[in-house]
């Protein structure tokens, strides 16, 4: 998790930066009031001005200070809990932990919990689930890379569990450690449909949709992102697969320098992994093959392979061809764990 640490005074200061040097889970950058700085940390002036620089820019914003300073600052940017970072309030003594904005989604509560246990601190948690130790929807579609496609059925399944009330799960994945809130099968009012087809099992369905999808992508040298944009969402729409599913792309490392490449997964905040010829022929699987290609890239078929080798999964779009690009797409296996934890 990429998080900023925002310090004020000069004991904030220090706990800012054993934080930063022992929480191994974060990919901390931390900012110091100017009078309380180090040569390690970025100088500010303004918390506020700060706030507004960097709010959209990192995962978590997590404030060693008082929570009124961290709330005043915030406030102007508050969007959408399914857009907003994590924001979490550290007292500069280190005695308390709270999870501000966020909580679910954003991960805020998991993370509190985790840094009061890095530096011996009590986590302040006041959402109503975790309270009441009950199942929290939103943190089980976060925890397992889940979608969540409508926020008034993730408040239904939410306010049914804390009304004490067993909600339905239909799932097209293995899941393991349900709760006993949860009951699988369709016999209730409200329930969970975790899979990629639209289907509304129950009266009030929360859906969540996999983010497990692996693109491979094949192209020809100097392609701009436009065209590699427009044919691989046209692709993904032929095959019936959302964009947003998406969570990662490959191709070979021949490929790895090319700016539409590059410029396209960018624009969708993916990584670009890349695999040498002899990884891609040595994946095993049905694909297509080009004497044509593997003459000039050394492996007969880069976008099928790859996808599939990223993914460790199936294959679940063939070969696509236009416009000098080839993409093709592959399925992540998935087992849902309703214990994992988003961090």
């Amino acid at each position: 998790m990429k998080a900023a640490l925002i310090s004020l005074t000069e004991k904030g200061r220090a706990l800012s930066a054993k934080i930063a040097e022992k929480a191994a889970f974060l990919e901390c950058r931390r900012f110091c009031f100017h009078k309380h700085s180090d040569p390690a940390a970025s100088d500010f002036y303004s918390i506020s001005q700060l706030t507004a620089e960097i709010f959209s820019g990192y995962e978590a914003l997590i404030f060693v200070c008082a929570c009124g300073i961290a709330v005043r600052s915030v406030a102007p940017h508050v969007r959408s809990k399914t857009t907003d970072p994590a924001v979490v309030v550290i007292d500069d003594c280190g005695k308390f932990v709270i999870p501000v904005l966020s909580g679910h989604l954003g991960g805020a509560n998991e993370l509190s919990r985790r840094l009061a246990e890095l530096i011996g601190a009590q986590p302040v948690i006041t959402t109503a689930t975790d309270t009441g130790s009950h199942f929290s929807p939103d943190s089980f579609a976060s925890a397992n890379g889940l979608i969540i496609t409508d926020m008034s059925a993730a408040k239904a399944a939410a306010s049914a569990i804390l009304d004490g009330e067993r909600i339905g799960l239909v799932s097209e994945y293995d899941c393991i450690n349900v709760p006993e809130e949860v009951s699988p099968g369709a016999d209730h009012p409200v329930g969970i449909f975790v899979g990629s087809a639209h289907r509304e099992p129950f009266p009030v369905t929360l859906r969540l949709v996999p983010r497990n999808v692996v693109l491979g992508i094949g192209c020809k040298r100097g392609t701009d992102c436009e065209t590699i944009e427009r044919t691989v969402l046209a692709a993904l729409k032929s095959a019936g697969i959302e964009m947003e599913r998406v969570c990662g792309a490959a191709t070979i490392d021949l490929k790895k320098d090319e700016e539409g490449l590059l410029g396209f997964c960018k624009n969708h905040g993916l990584e670009l992994n890349t695999f040498s010829a002899e990884e891609l022929m040595s994946t095993g699987g049905d694909f297509s093959s080009s004497e044509f290609v593997k003459s000039v890239t050394g492996a007969d078929n880069v976008c099928e392979r790859s996808a599939v080798l990223l993914s460790g999964g199936r294959l679940i779009m063939a070969k696509t061809a236009a416009n000098g690009v080839t993409a093709a797409a592959a399925e992540k296996p998935l087992i849902l764990d309703f214990e994992r934890r988003i961090l």
